[in-house]
């Protein structure tokens, strides 16, 4: 045997078996699984949740920013005037959202029949002369004076959610659900009182958001086929009617694919140069604020047309931003609605996700030439607080349910604040040790569990 020159043995090296499939994995299968297990950590609902629509937000001000600045000038204000106003609610709504992220679900639930009659009694009070005004032909505004006004119609999807999913989650409890009459009524009824009061006023897209909130939550408490296909009849009946009763909307809907300015005796005007911004972007767009459109060209380029200006200054890899942060959005409302145990939870988390996505899907698929003009904002994104407010509100649920589920609890509690930390008695020198001790626990507990 060998001896080192120390006269001792040398020390015998056992080579340790290579973990299965590890070795010889695929690089691509391990990215995969890596990717894979970091998606299913109980923290990622609630970071998509708050950075895709912190990302949306401040992408939207942006936008509105450059969007809004020649229609400001046309009108003599100052260049910035949109933008403010955007900021100014922007502000608000982030502390709406802080509040509701906050709140606990019992306090979410409290809230449902106050915002909802604040919400009927404010949307009746648009019709009442000298109080409504009338916007691009749309009786749905109050005036708060000045500059500033209001959209009730917009809360009332937020009371629709509430008060909806605090209704089916009660039912359920009772189980009373089986019963065709209870998952109806007072449902619908309530519903049909809401697309009532906001299709006095003329404003069909959002009366198409607040159906697809309610098919959303029927779809969620589990209403039978027949049951979903009857209601979806009716409402598509009344929809239909609607439409042919007045020239705008069947307008409206003639624009659908149109390549030129008249399509007929419809005036396309603005659904074409729509389509003139987004095909005139290319891939990364003529600059930020380059935008050729907004000279006059395009109609309300800073609200419902905003992501066609986005098109032609971002280009394709900033609509396509734009989209891929709406999915995230969406999937994380998903996932929270799927995780919980909380019937509650459920609905509200699937109505406000059905509310973003329906809204979001609408607005752009109007943009692209493939929907109607409906006259809905991209959520988030286009100018106008009176529908960021509640909508930053809904998102702040989302949040505060990803912040509830079990394994999102544990892992922020497990988690040590680097800012504002108690500080304990002793000197410094004797609380450096108890955090050295608390990472070596860690480290000990990773090593007898066989993590290397």
């Amino acid at each position: 045997m060998p001896v080192s020159r120390t006269g001792r043995p040398p020390v015998q090296r056992v080579a340790r078996p290579a973990s299965p499939g590890i070795a010889g994995d695929n690089p691509l299968r391990r990215l995969r699984d890596r990717a894979r297990k970091a998606w299913d950590r109980p923290l990622t609902a609630y970071y998509l949740i708050l950075g895709g629509s912190m990302l949306i937000t401040v992408l939207g001000l942006v936008m509105v920013y450059s969007a809004s600045q020649i229609t400001a000038l046309q009108l003599s204000l100052p260049g910035s005037f949109f933008f403010r106003k955007q900021f100014l609610a922007a502000l608000i709504g982030g502390a709406l959202l802080f509040a509701a992220s906050r709140m606990p679900v019992k306090l979410h639930r409290a809230l449902a029949y106050p915002i909802l009659a604040a919400a009927v009694f404010s949307m009746a009070l648009v019709q009442v002369p000298g109080v409504g005004m009338s916007v691009n032909g749309n009786q749905n505004w109050i005036s708060l004076g000045g500059s500033f006004q209001i959209q009730p119609s917009e809360f009332g999807k937020l009371a629709l959610v509430l008060w909806g999913a605090d209704l089916i989650a009660r039912k359920q409890e009772k189980r009373l659900l089986t019963q065709w009459k209870h998952m109806l009524v007072p449902l619908v009824p309530v519903a049909f009182l809401l697309l009532g009061l906001i299709m006095l006023g003329g404003d069909m897209g959002t009366a198409i958001i607040l159906t697809a909130i309610l098919f959303g939550l029927l779809w969620l408490a589990g209403a039978p086929t027949r049951l979903f296909a009857g209601v979806l009849s009716v409402a598509g009946l009344i929809g239909v009617i609607l439409i042919k009763t007045s020239p705008n909307r069947m307008a409206r809907l003639a624009c659908i694919g149109a390549t030129e300015p008249k399509a007929g005796a419809a005036d396309c005007w603005q659904a074409v140069h729509g389509i003139y911004a987004l095909a005139s972007g290319g891939i990364f767009g003529s600059g930020l604020g380059a935008s050729v459109e907004k000279w006059g060209q395009l109609p309300e380029a800073h609200t419902d047309f905003i992501f066609a200006v986005t098109g032609e200054e971002l280009g394709l890899a900033g609509t396509l931003s734009v989209l891929a942060l709406f999915a995230a959005l969406g999937y994380a409302g998903i996932r929270v609605a799927g995780r919980t145990e909380d019937p509650f939870v459920r609905y509200a988390a699937g109505g406000v996700t059905t509310w973003l996505i329906a809204q979001a899907v609408i607005n752009i698929g109007a943009v692209l030439g493939l929907l109607p003009i409906a006259g809905v904002p991209l959520p988030l994104f286009s100018y106008g607080g009176s529908a960021l407010l509640p909508t930053m509100f809904a998102v702040g649920l989302l949040i505060a349910f990803a912040r509830d589920e079990p394994g999102a609890r544990a892992a922020l509690a497990m988690r040590q604040p680097r800012f504002g930390r108690k500080r304990s008695g002793g000197s410094r020198a004797e609380r450096v040790p108890r955090r050295w001790n608390t990472m070596r626990r860690r480290a000990s507990a990773a090593r007898s569990s066989g993590e290397r």
